[in-house]
């Protein structure tokens, strides 16, 4: 964290950068890729970082012009440790009118957009997480008699179409919601039916009416399922992130910032929320404030084929950290200065 003092009392705005890197290894062919064999920033948080550290010398370039102060949140542990929840634990907000953060403001980088493009928002802009873990629990054996076990893996199987079907009939077709299982875990060799079956996936949703009715009907359909088999599954639902929810006076202030910095051919209106997960949205639940994205294709080829995120092969055009340097500054300066 640091903090710029403006020559002329005002108020308090904060940008916000995470720095944290994914565990995996980098298959990108850079000259500067990652020698960790579990490190890798494939979410492009090294990006923001510089880009934070870019707009902080822009704006100290700025300082007699500024009327109020800005706050850089230098952030660690936002894939999947709440290291925003920590900061703000610790004081980064401080208290609002009280010398306190009053806006807050955040730039993610994707390849999925035109390079140096802002896209943003108001209200929903990124999903809740919850994280899933089903534990169906039935009777070992060996594998050349089933009847005489209880085998958990087809009842696994069959939990996790049962959760597909329910989402879409449970769910309005209009509020998305998404259950995916990621991972199943069951048995030690071909010939031994195992005791348990395991399932490890996420939830996301957008509403807080939709999380809760999804978490209550995974639950539910788990519980079912298993005990139509005669087994047992055991449901755990560790709640996650909040959703990123963009208010809609700054998200307009930001807007116009970017477009009178970039023009208005290159700042657009977000489609639909992303249904990825982000712990800004801490921030967001006590500061208003606002996230957006900026394009970081890289050159020669397209967003349509361009590595996502989270892939180890994912490369971004890094012409687009002076962009997103500069929209972080002329965000700032437009707050401080309505």
């Amino acid at each position: 964290m640091a903090t710029l003092e403006g020559a002329h009392p005002g108020r308090t705005v904060l940008l916000r950068g995470d720095m944290d890197a994914l565990p995996q290894r980098e298959d990108t062919g850079l000259e500067f890729a990652s020698e960790a064999p579990d490190a890798m920033h494939a979410c492009g948080h090294d990006l923001h970082t510089a880009m934070l550290i870019g707009a902080a010398r822009l704006l100290a370039a700025r300082r007699e012009e500024l009327r109020g102060r800005v706050v850089f949140m230098f952030q660690p542990g936002e894939e999947g440790d709440g290291g925003a929840r920590h900061m703000i634990d610790e004081g980064v907000l401080g208290t609002r009118g009280e010398g306190g953060v009053d806006a807050a403001f955040a730039l993610h980088v994707s390849t999925r957009l035109d390079s140096g493009t802002v896209h943003l928002r108001p209200g929903p802009a990124l999903a809740a997480h919850d994280t899933l873990r089903v534990t169906v629990r039935g009777r070992g054996g060996h594998a050349s008699a089933p009847h005489r076990a209880l085998d958990p893996v087809p009842v696994a199987c069959e939990i996790v179409q049962a959760l597909q079907t329910m989402v879409t009939r449970t769910v309005h077709v209009f509020d998305p919601a998404v259950v995916t299982i990621g991972r199943i875990e069951a048995g030690t060799t071909t010939n031994i039916i195992p005791e348990t079956a395991e399932l490890h996936g996420t939830l996301r949703t957008l509403t807080p009416a939709t999380r809760e009715l999804l978490r209550e009907n995974v639950a539910r359909v788990a519980h079912h399922v298993a005990a139509a088999h005669g087994a047992t599954a055991e449901v755990e639902l560790p709640e996650g992130y909040p959703p990123v929810v963009n208010d809609p006076d700054r998200t307009a202030a930001a807007r116009a910032a970017a477009t009178a910095l970039l023009g208005p051919d290159r700042v657009h209106e977000l489609a639909e929320p992303v249904m990825g997960a982000e712990d800004f949205s801490y921030v967001l639940q006590r500061v208003p404030g606002a996230m957006a994205f900026l394009g970081a294709c890289p050159p020669g080829t397209s967003p349509d084929e361009a590595p996502d995120i989270h892939c180890n092969r994912v490369v971004f055009d890094e012409d687009a950290m002076a962009v997103g340097s500069a929209v972080h500054a002329a965000v700032a300066l437009r707050f401080l200065g309505d």
